[in-house]
């Protein structure tokens, strides 16, 4: 519009100049002139000589005071009243005087006096290229949806140019682009409208905003230009999915993770803008509740946190699906899988299961044989699922690894006795190799079954017994004992007494033995003075398959009982009678030996231990008898006063608890020497007649009881010896006995001690036959723990 009104105003200014010119021809009293300046011309600047153009003296202008009519304000020309020359006043704009003409014609009316004459003159300004064109704004802000299509057109405001014609706006130029390109309208006197037309479709998210520089070009030489800069900004349209920042997203987790913790944060961006950027993240459509028990997704931040127990044995991995949805009208969405890998961490201790097993295990079992068969399972994996198995304690067992993995089997490393142990509790430990290691125990208990592998034994060997005797028939005079430690039926014991038919079986023959408990009975009274010692055999049978059996050698010994009066063996009568009678001479010194009486007692020890005491005696200042020799001695000489004959009886009684004794009667005859000396002579060779026979017989009786004893304690002693030296409970502990020894007898030779004993012989007593009596060796105090290390037998013989 502004463009048409100047070229309005110019047709008019046109339109005046003509009729002014019609007018100055009509009028005829006037002349007119026309020059031509370029604009901006300097102060002073001659137009041209008025006075010569229009034929004027030059002389008289100043009396006829020519000038050039003006108004009020300054005139743009002067003409000097001297020469007739018109010049500038003053610098002259066109743009300013004419605006936008394309012609600047300036009227300047000259007037002269004396006579009147007025004379026009006209002064073309023309136009010089001194404005540069514009814009109306240095920076244009175009707005285009990324929707717009190819080929469609942005008309774009013009420029402006002071200046006309050539030097007006000719051409405009765009800085190069790939999407936009300029195109012109000519609309001849309204100018040249410069026309932005699309070639390439617009994408916000490849490029938002467009920025390129428009020129405007004038056609002055130098041309002249002018710019503004465009700014084209595209408006977004949802075209766009949400793009996640990785093509793929994998993770490792460890297991047993603590609720809330973040996993990953996936991202995913939007190139549209506003709502349609926006993106929200949530599980695809095709995540199963299991997952979504396990996982969640915020759906501003895009992390994956954990929600529930992350358990590597239930599941090694996960895959997860995440959904990006941008907020626009129609949502776009894009899903992209997340990979969560779970570190196993040691947190399953090992497993250990008994899968087949034998509680009882024989122990004759070899080394080698099977107990049990172990499976160890660890749910870990590598190194904390590798797992060692062994038995801890220090038993006879042990673990060996099958070919199959985390199988072993549970046995025998060595041989077994049940009789040492018959029970194994073990300890089966599993280590894994993990970081930090964890065990697990198994305990089983191994029962070792008996096998019938021990013969039974008895509680002594040899046994030795004392039996007193004079024994009721019938009943138990003692008893064996032997035990088995096998169990059950290998270990029921039954008892019987070896007969081999040898020397001792008529002796066995009269004994009889419990074969359940071992008491053995005697079916008759022993009598010591015919049987004093003897042994036997008890076998001892197990009843396991087969029976094993062992034997006892039994040394009995028969202890005397007082149960034998005294013997009185001399004096004797020829009727058998204990009645002697000696003759001694009269003048005998006090001292002298009249006789002696002599007494056998069958029994021993106290039992045969004869005292002898005068019952009555006619004189007992006159005669004394020995107490323990039965000497009768004179106690002082014959006087006259004294009798010839006396009647001496004699008690021998035995030391027994209940004595028994017997009686002798010696008369004692005093005579003349020659007398006594005769009877002495006959008396003496009877009398030692009969102390020969006597005494044989006797020494044959002792020597033969003598010896029989002397092997008994001889074998006892061997039997003894070989067994272990504990024989503190086989020997007298102390000489002050429990009162079994009866008015004992002590005495010593050398470094010993010896002991008569009574009719009460004591268990651990070695006896020694003697002359009317038994010797007891007593072991010395000294000797440590009751060990005896030396026996010393002793036989007298009478």
């Amino acid at each position: 519009m502004e463009q048409r009104g100047r070229e309005a105003r110019r047709e008019r200014q046109r339109w005046v100049a003509c009729m002014f010119a019609l007018v100055l021809v009509w009028s005829g009293a006037s002349a007119q002139i026309k020059y031509s300046i370029p604009e901006e011309s300097k102060e002073g600047t001659v137009v041209g000589n008025i006075a010569k153009d229009l034929g004027l003296d030059k002389n008289t202008l100043k009396e006829r005071g020519y000038r050039i009519v003006t108004g009020s304000a300054e005139p743009l020309f002067q003409v000097n009243q001297n020469d007739g020359i018109l010049y500038v006043n003053q610098k002259i704009d066109r743009e300013q005087v004419c605006e936008e003409s394309n012609t600047c014609v300036i009227n300047l009316k000259t007037v002269l006096e004396n006579p009147l004459e007025i004379h026009y003159v006209a002064v073309e300004v023309t136009d010089v290229n001194d404005h540069s064109p514009s814009f109306p704004e240095t920076h244009k802000r175009i707005e285009i949806s990324e929707s717009v299509l190819p080929g469609t057109r942005f008309e774009l405001q013009a420029a402006s140019d002071a200046d006309v014609g050539i030097y007006s706006v000719q051409q405009y130029k765009l800085t190069h682009n790939d999407h936009f390109r300029l195109e012109v309208i000519d609309r001849g006197e309204n100018g040249k409208i410069p026309v932005l037309v699309l070639q390439k479709p617009l994408d916000r998210e490849v490029m938002k905003r467009h920025t390129f520089t428009l020129t405007a070009v004038d056609g002055g030489k130098p041309p002249r230009s002018g710019t503004v800069e465009l700014t084209v900004d595209v408006s977004d349209v949802n075209d766009n999915l949400p793009i996640f920042t990785k093509d793929s997203y994998s993770v490792t987790l460890n297991e047993n993770a603590p609720i809330g913790t973040t996993v990953i944060q996936v991202n995913a961006t939007d190139l549209d803008e506003g709502s349609n950027g926006d993106v929200i993240y949530s599980f695809s459509n095709n995540v199963n509740s299991k997952l979504r028990k396990i996982f969640n997704v915020d759906a501003n931040t895009g992390e994956i946190i954990v929600k529930g127990l992350i358990d590597f044995e239930v599941k090694d991995n996960y895959q997860i699906d995440i959904q990006a949805s941008d907020k626009g009208t129609a949502p776009l969405k894009t899903v992209k899988s997340v990979k969560v890998k779970i570190i196993d961490l040691n947190d399953n201790a090992p497993e250990i299961e008994v899968t087949s097993f034998s509680d009882a295990i024989t122990e004759d079992a070899r080394p080698g044989t099977t107990v049990a068969l172990i499976s160890v399972n660890d749910l870990d994996s590598g190194l904390n699922g590798k797992v060692i198995c062994f038995v801890s304690e220090d038993v006879p067992f042990t673990l060996t690894p099958s070919l199959q993995d985390n199988m072993y089997s549970l046995v025998t490393k060595s041989s077994l006795d049940r009789e040492k142990q018959n029970r194994f509790d073990l300890t089966i430990v599993a280590k894994d190799a993990g970081e930090p290691v964890l065990s697990s125990e198994k305990a089983i208990s191994v029962i070792v079954s008996d096998v019938n592998d021990n013969r039974p034994e008895f509680l002594l060997s040899p046994y030795t017994f004392y039996v007193t005797e004079n024994n009721p028939p019938g009943a138990s005079v003692f008893s064996v004992k032997a035990s088995d430690v096998d169990e059950d039926d290998n270990a029921l014991i039954s008892y019987h007494i070896l007969r081999d038919g040898g020397r001792d079986s008529k002796l066995t023959s009269f004994l009889n033995i419990n074969s359940e408990n071992g008491d053995i009975l005697a079916l008759k009274s022993f009598d010591f003075e015919t049987l004093k010692t003897f042994q036997f055999q008890v076998v001892a049978t197990d009843s396991g398959s087969p029976s094993l059996s062992s034997n006892v050698t039994v040394n009995v010994f028969i202890l005397d009982q007082n149960d034998n009066a005294p013997v009185i063996l001399y004096p004797v009568s020829s009727n058998g009678s204990a009645e002697g009678v000696e003759e001694i001479p009269r003048n005998v010194n006090a001292g002298h030996l009249v006789t002696k009486v002599r007494a056998y007692d069958a029994d021993i020890g106290y039992n045969g231990w004869l005292l002898f005491s005068l019952l009555e005696v006619t004189d007992h200042s006159l005669f004394g008898l020995d107490r323990y020799t039965g000497q009768i001695r004179t106690l002082r000489s014959f006087t006259e006063t004294d009798e010839a004959e006396h009647k001496l009886l004699i008690l021998v009684k035995d030391n027994g608890n209940v004595s028994l004794s017997a009686t002798a009667t010696v008369v004692v005859k005093a005579v003349e020497p020659k007398e006594a000396f005769a009877a002495s002579d006959v008396k003496s060779a009877a009398k030692d007649d009969e102390e020969n026979n006597v005494t044989f017989y006797l020494m044959i009786t002792l020597g033969s009881v003598s010896a029989l004893f002397l092997i008994s304690i001889i074998v006892l002693i061997v039997m003894q010896c070989s067994k272990p030296t504990d024989y503190s409970s086989k020997y007298l502990q102390d000489v002050n006995y429990d009162g079994t020894l009866c008015n004992s007898i002590q005495y010593r030779s050398g470094d010993r001690r010896y002991m008569l004993v009574g009719p009460r012989m004591s268990i651990g007593s070695t006896i020694v036959p003697g002359s009317n009596g038994n010797t007891l060796v007593i072991p010395g105090r000294r000797q440590v723990s009751g060990e005896v290390r030396h026996v010393l037998i002793i036989v007298c013989l009478l």
